[in-house]
């Protein structure tokens, strides 16, 4: 049944993680400061939120992903889209900081910079410091 519903295994897993991904945008949507707190209001929402100890498991398999992805990247066609589906979850709230209406570096920066966060925090488990990363990128954000 779910070879005829998916064609494939892989379209399946595609399938799921493309729902996942989904869901994880509306869910930080759903999540975020209101829009008149400042873009560190909203960073730090932002962090709070993704990094709390119970996203642990799915933060985690996130990375996992993006590692299979990159050793086996034609099991993973949409691989790009895992990136680039955060523009529009993380450009509206950041449209003050943003260039422009099509700016996609200002997302992409901010999504590095709490994609690397939640690596080192993934892995070291420093939350202490990893905080106060997001403390000087925020800091960073004033000038």
């Amino acid at each position: 049944m779910l070879l005829y519903d998916f064609g494939s295994k892989q379209e399946l897993v595609s399938a799921v993680l493309a729902e996942a991904r989904r869901r994880g945008a509306t869910r930080l949507a759903e999540n975020l400061p209101p829009e008149a707190a400042s873009a560190e209001e909203r960073l730090r929402g932002i962090w709070a939120w993704i990094s709390a100890p119970e996203r642990v498991p799915y933060v985690r398999l996130i990375f996992e992903v993006h590692a299979d992805g990159l050793a086996h990247p034609e099991n993973y066609p949409n691989q790009a889209e895992a990136i680039t589906n955060w523009f529009n979850a993380l450009g509206t709230p950041f449209r003050d900081i943003a260039t422009g209406p099509d700016d996609t570096v200002t997302p992409t920066l901010v999504m590095a910079v709490i994609r690397g966060l939640l690596f080192d925090l993934t892995t070291t488990g420093d939350r202490r410091r990893t905080d106060r990363a997001l403390d000087r990128f925020c800091e960073l954000l004033r000038y």
